[in-house]
């Protein structure tokens, strides 16, 4: 009687995956110990990192990202909308825009945090964006006020300001932030 390639196929995996065990259990014990603590123990002379900020790889690029699609997803769904007039009473598209708008600040805000988290794993911009963390914390109840239509004007132009000293934080430190729109579903996943 012949027997069905799906079963074969799982008694293959089994025993590949038994010989595979069998075989790594089976190492020399001096070599894996000098092994170890040759990884575990730095080499003499070398810095280690101590804080998390200072374990953070690729800072500026990581900064750079991340302020990027704050600005990006501002400039799209808060600032081009606000100039257009689509937040004015009776606009049409405005329940949509607005919706849209509070999303792309609340992302915004996000990646903002995120920048600013990225920032301290360097220290020239740590110090071209430490002042700015008040704004960015001052951004966090302004996307529901977007939501609700609330005071839109000086909204759009909180986030904007934010964004341009960001952006130009940035470059004073090497690190110029270009716009980069957001995909829906990054916008909607935060």
């Amino acid at each position: 009687m012949p027997v069905p390639l799906r079963r074969l196929f799982v008694a293959l995996t089994l025993c590949c995956a038994l010989i595979g065990g069998a075989t790594a259990c089976g190492s020399d014990s001096s070599s894996s110990s000098q092994q170890d603590t040759a990884a575990v123990v730095p080499a003499k002379g070398t810095p280690t990192p101590t804080t998390s900020a200072e374990k953070q790889k690729f800072a500026k690029t990581r900064f750079v990202a991340n302020a990027g699609l704050a600005a990006g997803a501002t400039y799209q769904w808060i600032v081009k909308p606000y100039k257009a007039g689509t937040f004015k009473k009776g606009a049409k598209g405005r329940k949509l825009a607005l919706v849209k708008a509070g999303l792309a600040g609340a992302f915004a805000y996000n990646r903002l945090k995120a920048a600013s988290n990225n920032a301290k794993g360097d220290p020239t911009l740590a110090k071209a964006v430490a002042p700015l963390t008040a704004g960015i914390d001052a951004l966090k109840g302004l996307p529901a006020k977007l939501r609700k239509g609330d005071s839109t004007d000086s909204v759009a132009n909180s986030f904007d300001d934010v964004i341009n000293k960001v952006k130009e934080a940035g470059k004073s430190a090497g690190a110029e932030v270009k716009d980069k729109v957001p995909s829906a579903s990054q916008l909607s996943g935060g």
